[in-house]
């Protein structure tokens, strides 16, 4: 019988999943293994497990499709993460239940695709005695231990669709236009898709700002003859005196949303302009990969079954100088990578009349 491993996609889902399940398949297949997919996320490693297997058969044709062919959730028994440095341990009982659904499939190790959240259960798996290979998965592109995500790009490139579009309406009707993106604790995607998208005001968690201030880009564009406005908000952003707006959920982390429209009845109330507010949501989520992020999620499934092959457990595959490599799983969970505000890309934006609000 050939060896066996596992892969499974946790946590929110993202366009470039399957180009990872993909090149773990091939690569796997080089290797003569065969591949388990977990279906739900880590839920399926609960009795009597559900499964299929991944082949080149069954992974043929899935890289331009968005999301994962295996489902995912980011709720269930495996959640190990309730907020940015929280960790809450999965029950003992939980993981004995996981370890005796992989020794009876005979499944050596498992490759967990996932984003903090996810990373933090495969450590307490790696603790536990099951041999673990993470693969770094997030659109907010804020994991400190790899410059990269997959999933970031197309996220990006949702963005300036959007304000491509809200463009042409905003000057027909000579309106305010705000644009709420995805961003909780990191401004990476309002950062990129504002300065690609042409916006003029630009908000992320890591500038508080002020409404005055961006009053004042407002009236500033009036004097230079500008009829309309674009503005990106990140969902984690909030003013210097305010907290970020949220609302409570019953597990995992808190959720965010409706700081865009608080953003945009501001300015209306001040300027006495017509402002929208448009939410993007999970818009940013769906679709087909970008290039970039299919070429990026095949490298990584390939990395990731070439450290399994090579049993560095406990690993996780990181992208740094063009290069894929790796780092301890336990070196990247609960570090966050954030946009700090004297870098290179806040100079670019303001040097281009891009205000942040401060």
């Amino acid at each position: 019988m050939k060896r066996r491993i596992g892969v499974l996609t946790s946590g929110g889902d993202c366009p470039g999943l399957n180009a990872v399940l993909r090149g773990v398949a091939l690569a796997a297949e080089k290797l003569n293994l065969e591949v388990v997919g977990f279906l739900d996320g880590f839920e399926g490693l609960l009795p009597p497990g559900n499964f299929v297997m991944l082949d080149r058969r069954s992974t043929s044709g899935i890289m331009p499709r968005g999301g994962t062919i295996l489902g995912t959730t980011n709720r269930g028994h495996f959640v190990a993460k309730v907020g940015a440095g929280d960790r809450a341990e999965v029950a003992a009982e939980v993981i004995a239940a996981a370890k005796r659904v992989l020794r009876e499939n005979r499944v050596e190790a498992l490759i967990i695709v996932g984003g903090d959240g996810s990373m933090t259960t495969a450590l307490q798996l790696q603790e536990a005695g099951i041999d673990c290979i993470g693969v770094p998965k997030t659109i907010d592109n804020d994991l400190e231990a790899t410059a990269m995500t997959f999933g970031f790009d197309s996220a990006v490139a949702s963005v300036v669709d959007a304000l491509d579009r809200l463009h042409t309406t905003a000057t027909s009707h000579k309106r305010v236009m705000v644009l709420e993106v995805m961003g909780r604790h990191a401004g990476w995607i309002a950062l990129h898709g504002g300065v690609a998208g042409g916006a003029h005001v630009i908000l992320i968690p890591e500038i508080p700002f002020s409404y005055d201030r961006i009053i004042e880009a407002v009236h500033m564009r009036d004097t230079h003859g500008s009829i309309y406005s674009l503005v990106v908000v990140a969902e984690g952003a909030r003013p210097a005196d305010g907290q970020v707006v949220m609302r409570s959920t019953d597990s995992g982390e808190y959720k965010l949303g409706g700081i865009g429209i608080r953003v945009a009845n501001e300015i209306a109330e001040r300027t006495g302009k017509e402002t929208r507010c448009t939410v993007l949501g999970h818009l940013q989520r769906g679709g087909a990969p970008t290039t970039l992020d299919r070429i990026l999620g095949t490298r990584f499934g390939v990395k990731a079954v070439q450290l399994m092959h090579e049993r560095k457990f406990g690993s996780m595959v990181s992208y740094q100088n063009y290069q894929v490599h790796h780092v301890p799983i336990g070196d990247a969970v609960n570090r966050l990578r954030l946009v700090p505000p004297d870098g290179q890309m806040i100079e670019t934006a303001r040097a281009v009349d891009i205000s942040f609000g401060d």
